[in-house]
């Protein structure tokens, strides 16, 4: 897996994960195709003939996991979304570790309780990992409130990173405004995890359903096709507000599905990056928080 998708990746690093900053590296004389905003007004003066910059950038990055731990995480028809969590840390946090970057991790549980200040090297993610798989699940809670978790992140963090939120987005508290402020300092990266049940339900007869966040417990009937409609509505609009959100807070989503593949979720994702930031370097607009429209069938 790693393999894949390092070979997959590496040439393409820059478009995916940008450092804090570039660097002045050389002047060199003007030359056809070049872009004419690099160009050095201050030297071309002197020297009578134009001169552009060009800049070294700074590929090293610090990665920070926002890890949403909630008991809503221990849900999975296939799969458990946590498990799914884990794994796409440990996939992403040995990939970037290995390009000689640092990763570090915030645990939210009923609050935020963990912090894993960022480090590089093989050990840090295997501490990582063995702290998230001694984690114990949570029986309930009051709510999972990412508005707060999303607060608490902005004044811990505290240089330009790139942040990965991994949540399945169940908030008690509205969360778009701090996670747009909290993209405005950072490269934020919406990873959101789900599962099909969530969307949808199939046809199964009675079923004894329960709220993972409070343990509320309701008997429904799936068989019934107005209640399965009414379901689908209700689950159809808040995507339609989760999407809604993140494109007004300028942050990329990537999708993880409990039934999917986390390798093929993954490169869909890059390709989808890449391609926009070209149509970008040419000048064409693209929007944050999605994809352009004409690629989304693409996806």
């Amino acid at each position: 897996m790693l393999r894949r998708l390092d070979g997959a990746l590496h040439g393409d690093y820059r478009t995916l994960f940008r450092g804090p900053g570039v660097d002045l590296a050389d002047l060199r004389e003007y030359q056809y195709h070049d872009d004419v905003r690099h160009i050095d007004w201050n030297v071309t003066a002197r020297m009578q003939t134009p001169y552009v910059r060009e800049y070294h950038e700074d590929r090293e990055v610090t990665a920070w996991f926002l890890l949403d731990l909630s008991p809503s995480i221990d849900f999975g028809s296939a799969t458990k979304k946590r498990s799914l969590s884990i794994e796409f840390i440990a996939v992403l946090a040995r990939l970037l570790t290995r390009q000689g970057n640092r990763v570090g991790a915030m645990f939210y549980g009923e609050k935020v309780d963990t912090v894993v200040p960022a480090r590089g090297g093989r050990r840090h993610v295997l501490g990582l990992l063995h702290r998230l798989l001694e984690r114990p699940e949570l029986p309930r809670s009051d709510g999972t409130d990412l508005r707060e978790f999303l607060r608490t992140a902005y004044q811990v963090i505290p240089r330009r990173s790139i942040v990965f939120l991994v949540s399945d987005f169940f908030s008690a508290t509205a969360w778009a405004e701090p996670l747009a402020h909290l993209s405005r300092r950072h490269e934020v990266i919406a990873v959101r995890l789900y599962d099909p049940l969530e969307r949808e339900l199939p046809d199964m007869g009675m079923l004894l359903m329960q709220d993972s966040e409070t343990g509320e417990q309701l008997f429904v009937d799936t068989h019934d096709r107005t209640f399965r409609r009414r379901f689908a509505t209700v689950a159809e609009r808040r995507e339609r507000e989760l999407r809604g959100a993140l494109a007004r807070a300028g942050v990329d989503c990537l999708e993880l599905a409990t039934d999917g593949n986390l390798v093929d979720a993954v490169m869909r994702f890059a390709d989808l990056r890449k391609r926009r930031s070209r149509l970008s370097g040419a000048g064409m607009p693209a929007a944050g928080g999605g994809v352009p429209r004409h690629l989304e069938k693409v996806a």
